[in-house]
């Protein structure tokens, strides 16, 4: 039986005096793939950043491969294994889509300030792995801000993979894409996930994407969950379809 890579307990978020999250428990299992939904608002991108430490929570803990990463500052919680990709994109524009996975792989090395000769080589076969894995291999020399949106979300997550990370945390994934986009880059998602036993968490709108990609939901709802459970049982709740799923389409 799958063991608990991340465990969440009592986590909260006020800014003034608005509590953002409030006592917030959540667990995931290694290899799980998961959503969090809710209304805009519910504290989902929120709770992400108190997961990677952009945010420091006023309460609870984080526990990840059984260490303790509270309020860790977000260079470090890559280092214990989790990498994020945004919803806006984080790519250098003007690099090609080879140096940008590159940088990536070389910060993951710690090697960033090599000589420049060297820098030009270190970590190449790893970039080319990352890159084939996201299928990109066809892609590499061209400017990373002309891609289509689509490529650009494959290469985020060669990025977000170049840290080798245990947990990946996407959020709104698919966001801006057209409709084979979104399947090509959630079916990218579903590979890693099988191939690579990564887990994988994401926030995303789009319930089609979430009931086809999603084996666990958690519905946030002011910055509370309310529901946890499949996709059957999310879609079949009450609750659910008051408080979010009756705007959506399912």
């Amino acid at each position: 039986m799958s063991q608990n890579i991340l465990e969440v307990t009592g986590l909260e978020k006020h800014f003034g005096g608005v509590h953002v999250t409030c006592d917030i428990h959540f667990a995931m299992q290694e290899g799980e793939q998961s959503a969090i939904i809710g209304p805009n608002g519910a504290g989902k991108s929120t709770f992400m950043n108190l997961l990677t430490g952009y945010h420091r929570p006023d309460a609870g803990k984080v526990v990840f491969a059984g260490r303790e990463i509270t309020g860790m500052p977000p260079h470090k919680v890559v280092r214990r294994g989790i990498s994020r990709a945004f919803q806006v994109s984080s790519i250098f524009g003007r690099m090609t889509v080879s140096e940008n996975v590159r940088a990536a792989v070389q910060a993951q090395m710690r090697a960033t300030f090599r000589l420049f000769a060297s820098a030009r080589t270190l970590g190449a076969g790893e970039t080319e792995r990352m890159l084939a894995l996201c299928g990109l291999e066809g892609k590499r020399d061209l400017v990373a801000g002309e891609l289509a949106q689509g490529d650009k979300k494959r290469l985020e997550l060669a990025i977000a993979l170049a840290g080798k990370p245990r947990l990946l945390l996407l959020d709104e994934p698919t966001a801006g894409m057209s409709i084979d986009e979104a399947r090509s880059t959630m079916e990218l998602v579903d590979r890693l996930n099988q191939e690579l036993k990564l887990t994988v968490l994401f926030t995303e709108h789009d319930m089609g994407i979430v009931f086809n990609h999603a084996r666990k939901l958690t519905l946030l709802h002011r910055g509370e969950i309310i529901l946890q459970g499949t996709p059957e049982e999310v879609r079949a709740n009450e609750t659910a379809q008051k408080v979010y799923l009756g705007e959506h389409r399912t």
